[in-house]
């Protein structure tokens, strides 16, 4: 049996008024429930693809883009698409945690609450689960009314995640969530997204190489604005096919 793609990316390409070229005419499908990920050097356009996804490309001016990103079969750059409704379906988490100055149980229902959301049982429910998901439930049950600006690091960077998880999305974009976490909370986020997976689909630009190698289903692999190379991480990360993949795998360059 043929997965079905939860998202196809079409001969996509962005450009800047400038004549900067930050993606190259990339085609890529990415599978529902699995872990996705896009690595390479420093600008080779790995997070405008992601911002791309849920149309965070949409903030800054100048941007010319053509191509498609079908989600679901449709087209998230066309004309009259609901672009909150798309950023619920498809959310982000950036590679610095950011919580609200409010407590922990505020930061993950707010934006249930921003969209109307009133039944105290339902955000309850939303928060718990939310932080179940992000691996943090364990840790802050007995600190929901506690400023959010009291946890560590690791915890305000799951914090940020049970936020998205709470709007219950499709698809979690992650922009190196790991990049300022210690080793023992990069484990946490890494083995929450191994479950994640069963119920969502993961796109994520990793902190190094390593954890690309550790987390990936699939691994997309770009230089300079343009895919060299995709396939699955055991492949790519063992048998590249690509002279240039194969160089940065092992540390040739980058």
């Amino acid at each position: 049996m043929v997965a079905t793609p939860k998202i196809v990316i079409d001969r996509l390409s962005i450009q800047y008024d400038d004549g900067t070229e930050s993606l190259r005419d990339v085609s890529i499908e990415i599978l529902a429930n699995e872990v996705t990920v896009l690595f390479g050097p420093a600008g080779g356009g790995k997070s405008t693809l992601l911002r791309a996804l849920n149309r965070l490309t949409d903030l800054v001016p100048r941007t010319h883009i053509t191509g498609r990103i079908l989600l679901d079969g449709e087209d998230v750059l066309a004309d009259g698409v609901d672009v909150v409704r798309l950023r619920r379906r498809v959310g982000m988490v950036f590679a610095q945690p950011i919580p609200l100055p409010m407590s922990v149980r505020q930061n993950v229902i707010y934006g249930l609450e921003l969209a109307g959301e009133k039944r105290k049982s339902r955000l309850d429910e939303a928060m718990e689960q939310g932080l179940r998901a992000a691996a943090l439930w364990d840790e802050v049950k007995d600190r929901l009314h506690d400023p959010a600006s009291a946890l560590s690091g690791g915890q305000q960077q799951r914090l940020c995640l049970a936020r998205v998880l709470a709007l219950e999305p499709e698809v979690i974009l992650l922009d190196e969530p790991t990049s300022g976490l210690d080793p023992i909370s990069t484990g946490k986020v890494e083995a929450s997204l191994q479950d994640l997976k069963q119920a969502y689909t993961v796109v994520i630009v990793p902190h190094s190489i390593q954890q690309a190698a550790r987390i990936a289903d699939r691994a997309a692999f770009f230089l300079q604005g343009e895919l060299i190379e995709y396939a699955s991480g055991k492949t790519i990360f063992t048998a590249p096919k690509d002279k240039r993949t194969e160089d940065y795998v092992t540390g040739r360059f980058g």
